[in-house]
């Protein structure tokens, strides 16, 4: 009897030694909990330094397109003074992704495009006007991914600028500049610059700085007014241009848009701002259609960067299309 359990446990030994001998098989690495479009939007929303004119502040704060309560943009100009305090601060974003990549568009609205001078032939100003930033995040494994560029518009001009460390260099067009980042809530986001009255945006740098006014704003995700025309902290909320009755729900509505992604407007030049996928650069290639930096950013930035490594054109996920 006592030889038997000897035995049983010489072989129970035997069996476990040979268990410890086998590789263990390993630990599969858990991937990114998938992130929302708000989410990513409001990650890398843009600081927003928002140059002001002192001889009529509030006409360059942001607003809603509908800051006065309905979707008519041919009364936009008239209200737009009604009521400082519907001027609440308000950035337009939208999502599409590649396999290696998500593009973010931001959009800044004014009611008015203006100037500080008569303008009787209405050559420089116009009804609504809508400019906007593009940035390029590589799906690098994080949750949030890398910003690797980014592409701003001003009028018919759009500018192109990289983050310390992305390999970016120029391609079809030049690199312009840097994209400076600053720390909010513990997250370096990109650093943007609005002129005041025409409301064209650059990369916030040394060349494109506020003088003694202007209001800074942040995605705080609390719309906020500015207390004057300096104001150095202004909370934004972030609204999907996919939204249900918003503006790509709107896209074919005579009240809001004179023709595709161009707003109706009856003061200063008619009809002369344009939502996201009405944007266009005036020389950058026949290839590269008007629209495209919001509907096929893939292709825009294919043309526009070079370095780039593995980069997807294909589309995933794109409600433009």
């Amino acid at each position: 009897m006592a030889r038997s359990l000897v035995t049983a446990a010489l072989a129970t030994a035997t069996a476990l030694a040979a268990l410890a001998l086998v590789p263990l098989a390993p630990t599969a690495r858990a991937a990114p909990a998938a992130v929302s479009d708000a989410a990513l939007a409001s990650r890398w929303a843009p600081i927003h330094y928002q140059d002001t004119d002192s001889s009529d502040y509030d006409a360059d704060y942001l607003s809603k397109v509908d800051f006065d309560g309905e979707w008519n943009t041919l009364n936009n100009w008239e209200s737009q003074d009604d009521s400082v305090a519907r001027l609440t601060g308000t950035v337009y974003f939208s999502v599409v992704e590649t396999g290696t990549h998500w593009f973010v568009t931001y959009s800044f609205y004014h009611p008015r495009d203006w100037e500080d001078f008569p303008d009787p032939l209405s050559l420089f100003t116009h009804e609504n006007d809508m400019e906007g930033v593009l940035l390029t995040v590589r799906k690098d494994g994080s949750t949030y991914g890398a910003l690797e560029a980014m592409v701003t518009v001003a009028h018919s001009d759009f500018y192109s600028y990289v983050p310390a460390g992305s390999p970016y260099t120029s391609g079809r067009e030049s690199v312009d500049g840097p994209v400076q980042l600053q720390t909010y809530n513990g997250a370096a986001h990109p650093t943007t610059f609005q002129e005041a009255k025409g409301h064209g945006i650059y990369a916030k740098n040394g060349d494109h700085a506020p003088d003694s006014d202007g209001v800074v704003y942040y995605p705080s995700g609390t719309a906020e007014v500015p207390a004057g025309g300096t104001d150095n902290f202004v909370g934004y909320t972030l609204v999907d241009v996919f939204a249900g009755s918003g503006l790509w729900a709107r896209r074919a509505n005579a009240e809001t848009y004179a023709s595709f992604g161009t707003f109706r407007g009856d003061n200063g030049k008619d009809n002369a701002a344009n939502a996201p996928w009405g944007w266009d650069d005036g020389n950058d290639g026949g290839d590269i259609p008007r629209g495209f930096l919001a509907t096929d950013p893939a292709h825009l930035v294919s043309e526009y960067f070079a370095g780039k490594g593995t980069f997807a054109t294909a589309y995933t996920r794109n409600s433009y299309r």
